[in-house]
Formats: C-alpha cells, structure tokens, sequence
C-alpha cells in the first residue's frame, strides 16, 4: 500500500513554521502520512515561475496518494502547479485556505495571473476540492472560495469570523482540514 503524501504550501510572506501548519504537520504524522511542508523561495517577492519549478522538484511524482492544502497564495500556486500535470495524472485531492484563483488586488502577485487559469484542466487533475474561507477575511473576499467552488466544483466551507485564518487571526490550529484530509483518504 501506498503511504499518503500531504504537500503543504504557505502563502505570501509566511512559512511552514506559521500559522496552523505545524500543528496539521504533527496531526498527519501522528497518522502516518509522509509530510512535505516546504519553504517556498522569495516568500516576500513571490514570482510563479520559481515556485512552479521549486514545487515540480520538491514533490516529484505526484499521484492518488498525493493531496494538497494550501494557504492563501500557496494555493493558486497549487493549481498552477496541477495545469502541468500530464493528461490523464490525479492527485488525491486540494484543500483550499483562505485562497484565491484570480488576481484580489496586490501588484506584487501579478506573475501568478498573467494568463487565465485553465479551470478545466485543473478539475480533471484532483479527484476531490475543498475551499474553507472566512466571512471577514481581510485579504481574500470570500469570493475567492465561491469562485474555487463554482469553477472547480469544491466544497465551500465558511468560516464565521476566522479574518485570514493564520496566525494574525489567532489561527494555531484547524482542525477542519484534518478532517477533511482523512475524509479524502477514506474516500480513495
């Protein structure tokens, strides 16, 4: 049997030792999943090209076994990451925090944007999407997780109050997407 992989990718100015990542980290381990919870390059300046080849080398082989939860900006990272699959590759499925698939405002992440996000073509590389937003979030509408759910079929899950569902928030732990990450694992 295949050990499940969970990759995890923090956002914009942040790292894997913010936020609620440790503790998922320690929570998947405790479950026996390999975890990949990497420093993405220039988290201050992002650009999509670097962390698109940084994300191809870290994770390697991606597969049903591979699932994904993404913070913020790690999460259009994450699925410009699954336009690059090979036709007819699945990962096992995306979790989507406080993320976003279109441009929100900031200049800074406009290499993330220049071209539309082929939709279609992301649908087909996940078996299952989850998008959980805040109702306040002070950097991401909750627009962004009605978008990830009308374009990628995700379950949107709000969040009364949560802001932007990290550390500045109060955010040390998330226990939703544990659940839903076993839940992925149950299912496939």
């Amino acid at each position: 049997m295949n050990k499940e992989r969970i990759v995890v990718i923090h956002g914009w100015e942040s790292s894997p030792q913010r936020n609620w990542f440790p503790w998922l980290s320690k929570e998947l381990e405790k479950a026996g999943c390999e975890v990949l919870a990497p420093l993405m390059p220039n988290a201050d300046h992002p650009r999509l090209p670097e962390w698109l080849e940084f994300l191809e080398k870290t994770i390697g082989r991606a597969d049903e076994h591979t699932y994904f939860v993404g913070h913020s900006l790690g999460v259009i990272a994450i699925l410009r990451y699954l336009e690059t699959l090979e036709e007819g590759k699945t990962v096992g499925g995306v979790i989507s925090v406080a993320g976003f698939s279109e441009l929100i405002g900031y200049d800074e992440l406009s290499s993330f944007f220049k071209i539309p996000l082929e939709y279609g073509k992301v649908k087909r590389s996940a078996k299952r999407f989850v998008a959980i937003a805040s109702d306040n979030d002070p950097h991401v509408p909750k627009e962004g997780g009605e978008i990830l759910r009308d374009r990628l079929g995700a379950e949107l899950i709000i969040i009364k109050n949560g802001g932007h569902l990290n550390t500045e928030a109060g955010c040390f732990e998330l226990p939703v997407v544990l659940e839903k990450i076993k839940e992925f694992m149950l299912r496939y």
